[in-house]
């Protein structure tokens, strides 16, 4: 895919010229945004975890996470992946973070590090090893001998990261300490101070804003970063629609959330009484979600997108999607281990998903190898719907961070918004002087909103458009006023090159432009990227385009990675079916949800046999089932797994060796009564289980 120079230019900023001196950008941040040599920006920062994803796989990855619009990574380095042994270290194949650095650093990637000792991350024990609850010490706390194991392991990521630092011209930007913490900050303080006597001096280092903290660190220590969810896997409820996810679709000035994590911290999301004093930066804006056991949630692309607009309409000036990239849990390199499902590897491997079965973090059960969360980007780096939807947003944030990024937040509604509330748009703007940005969202998960008809909006003094129009249900947009030449628009907004301006046609929403220099324009319809709607007297053309372009904008080849969703020309593979499935007994975990099963629960499920094609270059397999839970075996060996929520089950055929020429499939029925939520795609109101087909998909 051809590298795109508007990437280039203000946040990469890496500049290696002929000389042997490297330029290093410098860093600022104030209570707005981040600032880069003098210039306000608003990142796109996506999470990709380097240890979930093949090494060989890294450099494309990356690359598609910058074609995506995304400008800096946000990495776990899971603990328990690269210790899981006292004193055996293993930086190797795709746990080599200093390579993945090496190949940030190239394609011009900023990098923020969470370096635990705590990353949850649906790991198993939230990524600490297991041998670090056997020494007894109390984790994540200022127990010296705990904090003696952290200073080993953050020297360690220090040999990783040497010399790759950004004052060393490197991609490693910032790091976040522990995560999801609440108790003291000298805890977190405590951790920077090993980080910085061991060597790490990077341009700013954070936290997550949520919970809580019983007390408050010093100013400027640790920069909070803050999240939303449109749904939670971790919900205790089986039930549709639940918790207080419907909040992260209101603009609303308060910055935590009361969905995160609602499973093991309970608060009331009060807000910081410093909070204001930061810039309102994401790292958990959820661009997606996994499923687990007992909560099979299905996201839909307008969940992503939706929650986004919010959040820069409500004052948010980075946006950070956990996840971007989705991934595949490691083998593990555990000898042995006590309280462990049943070894799938002869008796050297365990896994290392979180679980109710483990002795921390054992909330939920999550599957046992695939982490794909449903992300814009997958598991085997296929394309989402909603990786085209981010991207134009991606765009704008690219062309016009540094018109909207001082730009303050108004909120003409109410903040306060009931579940389900239809009853008025819910619309903010941000604006400084005569220059604003409209931000529209009507849409909110499950809530069935309505068309809202009859629309003006005003905006310090400013009433428009010349007529009223009607927002769609499900829409969310941005709306310039006072931007670019114009005087408004009723158009989404998503470029600037040159002289031109791109804008993009709301599907429902009559577009009209009003210019500064008095033409206005009505009823607007898209042309394209060839010929401009209207060009003024001083050489500005404005381009109107349909929603696929304004997501393909400047990305000539986008076609080469896209999966497509219709699989009914895909090429069919042969199976057979070679054993019948018994049912199992479903048990109730520590924390009150249902266990996901055992690995001898799957020696009686429905069992198939899959032949495998010689050619197996870009080609994923697409299995759609219907049943419990499904997984896949290559050899005998578990290599991916999948809970059952309606969506096809994939695989990368590339990461299979040629000497396999078949795999085999086991999935396990549906029960009765099984106390599991499946969403409604998911169609599971009847018992047994069933292979639908087995195709394959050309990436």
């Amino acid at each position: 895919m051809k590298r795109i120079g508007y990437f280039i230019s203000l946040f990469i900023f890496i500049v290696h010229t002929a000389c042997s001196q490297t330029i290093v950008p410098k860093i600022e941040w104030d209570s707005r945004s981040l600032i880069i040599d003098g210039h306000r920006v608003i990142p796109v920062m996506g999470e990709l975890h380097y240890s979930r994803v093949p090494a060989d796989e890294w450099a494309t990855e990356i690359r598609k996470m910058r074609d995506g619009g995304v400008t800096m990574i946000a990495c776990y380095v899971f603990w328990n992946h690269i210790e899981e042994v006292e004193g055996q270290y293993d930086w190797s194949g795709q746990r080599n973070l200093r390579r993945f650095l090496e190949l940030c650093k190239e394609a011009d990637m900023p990098v923020v590090l969470r370096v635990g000792p705590f990353c949850h991350g649906e790991a198993r024990c939230g990524g600490i090893p297991d041998w670090v609850f056997d020494t007894g010490c109390k984790t994540r706390s200022e127990d010296t001998q705990f904090l003696s194991y952290v200073a080993r392991f953050y020297r360690q990521i220090f040999t990783q990261v040497q010399g790759l630092q950004w004052k060393d011209g490197g991609p490693v930007m910032a790091m976040q300490f522990d995560n999801e913490y609440r108790g003291r900050a000298s805890y977190l303080l405590s951790l920077k101070h090993i980080a910085t006597e061991i060597g790490f001096s990077l341009p700013f280092y954070t936290r997550t804003g949520w919970p809580e903290l019983a007390t408050q660190p010093p100013y400027g220590e640790l920069l909070p970063l803050y999240g939303d969810y449109a749904d939670g896997f971790w919900d205790r409820s089986t039930a549709e629609g639940v918790g207080d996810y419907y909040k992260a679709f209101n603009f609303k000035a308060f910055r935590s959330s009361t969905a995160i994590a609602s499973e093991q911290l309970d608060y009331e999301g009060q807000s910081t009484n410093n909070e204001g004093q930061y810039p309102y930066f994401t790292c958990e804006l959820g661009g997606g979600m996994m499923t687990s056991y007992h909560r099979r949630i299905y996201i839909y692309p307008i969940d992503a997108y939706s929650l986004a607009v919010v959040k820069l309409g409500s004052g948010s000036n980075l946006l950070g999607y956990y996840m971007y990239h989705g991934g595949t849990n490691p083998v593990s390199n555990m000898l042995n281990g006590s309280d462990v499902l049943r070894p799938y590897d002869g008796d050297r491997h365990i896994y290392l998903n979180e679980t109710q079965r483990s002795r921390a973090t054992n909330y939920n059960d999550l599957p046992v190898m695939t982490y794909d969360f449903q992300a814009p980007i997958g598991e085997f780096g296929q394309l989402n719907p909603h990786y085209f939807m981010l991207r134009k947003l991606h765009i704008f944030l690219h062309d016009f961070g540094e018109t909207l990024a001082p730009m303050d937040a108004t909120f003409p509604c109410k903040q306060d918004v009931p579940q389900r509330d239809d009853t008025f748009l819910r619309w903010s703007y941000r604006s400084l002087g005569d220059s604003a940005f409209v931000f529209v969202n009507n849409y909110e998960r499950f809530a069935n909103l309505t068309d809202k008809k009859n629309v003006v909006f005003c905006i310090d003094g400013l009433t428009f458009p010349s007529r009223p129009i009607t927002i769609p249900a499900s829409t969310a947009c941005i709306f310039p006023v006072g931007i670019a030449g114009m005087k408004y628009a009723t158009a989404n907004i998503v470029a600037r090159r040159g002289s031109n301006i791109y804008l993009e046609k709301v599907d429902g929403v009559i577009a009209e432009l009003a210019f500064a220099d008095g033409k206005t324009m009505k009823n607007v319809q898209p042309r394209g990227t060839d010929k401009p709607v209207y060009t003024s007297r001083n050489g500005t053309s404005y381009y109107l385009i349909d929603s696929e372009t304004a997501g393909r904008l400047f990305l000539d080849d986008a076609s080469a990675y896209v999966v497509s969703s219709n699989t009914s020309s895909a090429e069919s593979l042969h199976w057979q079916k070679t054993q019948a499935a018994s049912n199992r007994t479903i048990t109730i975990g520590v924390n009150k949800a249902a266990q996901a099963p055992l690995d001898s629960d799957f020696d009686h499920a429905a069992t198939y046999v899959i032949d495998l094609p010689a050619e197996r270059s870009n080609t994923l397999l697409d299995i759609e089932y219907y049943g419990d839970c499904a997984r896949l075996y290559a050899g005998g060996r578990l290599i991916d797994d999948n809970f059952y929520n309606g969506r096809h089950f994939m695989y990368a055929l590339w990461r299979i060796p040629q000497d396999i020429h078949q795999l085999t499939l086991r999935i396990l029925p549906i029960q009765a009564d099984m106390p599991v939520y499946f969403p409604r795609e998911a169609k599971a109101d009847t018992e047994g289980e069933q292979l639908i087909s087995v195709k394959l998909l050309n990436q």
